[in-house]
C-alpha cells in the first residue's frame, strides 16, 4: 500500500475501479489532503474508458472513522476552514460518482461512522464484514451529517430510523444494517474479499448504462411529481433501446441464454 491517502487501482480487463481510503493509523479518518485526493482520483476514473464499477475500501481495520475531528478544533473559524476544506472536494466527488453510469460497491470492513457512513451510503450497494459497524457520529460532536447522510439515510431507511440513529446514538452490527436495507450482502472475515469480488464481478458484467440510468431515476423519484417521473421513465427507456446492452439483453431472452453485457 502507498502513502497516497487515497490509493487508486483500475483493472482495465474488468473495468473495474478500486479507491481505498488509507490512513490506516487513524482508522482513516478523512481530512483536507484525502477528500482532495478522493476528489481527484474520483475526476480520474470518470474519465476512463471500459468503467463498469467502482469500488470504495478503507485500508486496515477500518472503512472509515468519519472526519478529522482535531482538525476541526480551535475555534469556529478553524472548523469553518476544515469543514468547507474538506466539503469543497467531497460535495463535487460525490456528484460524479452518482451521475457516472458505473455502479459504485462499498466493501465495509470495521467503523464506517460519521462521513464514512455518510460516503457507504452513496454506494449503490454495501458488501459488509460480519464485525463491521454503522454508526451516524455526528450526535457525538453536536452537529448534523454532512457528505449526503441527510439524503441518503432517509432515502434508505425512513426518517424514523433515521431519527433513531441520530438522536439516540444507535449503532447497526452488519446483521442490523442488512436487516433494515443498508447492507446487501454480510460475510465472515475470512471469506469478505471472496464475497466482494463476487458482487462486484456479478454488477461489473451487468448493462452498465442502464444502472447508471435506474440510479438516476431512484434518485429523483422523490422529489418530483408521479406524472413526471412516469416521463423520466419513459425517455430513459428509450434511450436504453439504442444501446448495444439492450440489443444483446433482449437477444439473450428471446434466444434463452445468459446475457454477455459489454457496458455500452
Amino acid at each position: 500500500m502507498t502513502n497516497l491517502p487515497v490509493t487508486p487501482a483500475f483493472n482495465e480487463q474488468t473495468g473495474v475501479a478500486t479507491l481505498t481510503f488509507n490512513r490506516p493509523e487513524v482508522l482513516n479518518a478523512i481530512d483536507v489532503p484525502m477528500a482532495q485526493a478522493f476528489h481527484q482520483a474520483v475526476n480520474d476514473l470518470a474519465r476512463k474508458p471500459g468503467l463498469r464499477c467502482v469500488v470504495l475500501t478503507g485500508a486496515g481495520r477500518a472503512f472509515m472513522a468519519g472526519g478529522d475531528v482535531a482538525s476541526m478544533s480551535g475555534s469556529p473559524v478553524q472548523a469553518r476552514q476544515a469543514v468547507n476544506g474538506m466539503l469543497d472536494a467531497l460535495i463535487p466527488a460525490i456528484l460524479k460518482l452518482r451521475a457516472i453510469d458505473a455502479p459504485v460497491i462499498a466493501g465495509v470492513k470495521g467503523a464506517a461512522a460519521g462521513a464514512g457512513l455518510s460516503l457507504a451510503l452513496m454506494a449503490d450497494l454495501i458488501v459488509a464484514e460480519e464485525n463491521a459497524r454503522f454508526l451516524i457520529a455526528y450526535n457525538g460532536i453536536g452537529t448534523v451529517p454532512d457528505c449526503g447522510g441527510t439524503w441518503f439515510l432517509p432515502h434508505k431507511i425512513g426518517s424514523a430510523r433515521a431519527t433513531e440513529m441520530m438522536m439516540l446514538g444507535r449503532t447497526l452490527t452488519a446483521f442490523e444494517a442488512q436487516q433494515w436495507g443498508l447492507v446487501a450482502e454480510v460475510s465472515p472475515e475470512e471469506t469478505f474479499d471472496e464475497v466482494l469480488a463476487a458482487t462486484v464481478s456479478r454488477v461489473a458484467n451487468g448493462p452498465t448504462q442502464a444502472f447508471g440510468a435506474f440510479r438516476r431515476l431512484v434518485d429523483d423519484a422523490h422529489g418530483r411529481p408521479l406524472d413526471v417521473h412516469l416521463e423520466a421513465e419513459r425517455q430513459a427507456f428509450l434511450k436504453a433501446t439504442e444501446t448495444a446492452d439492450f440489443a444483446e439483453g433482449v437477444s439473450a431472452f428471446l434466444t434463452k441464454r445468459p446475457a454477455a453485457f459489454s457496458g455500452r
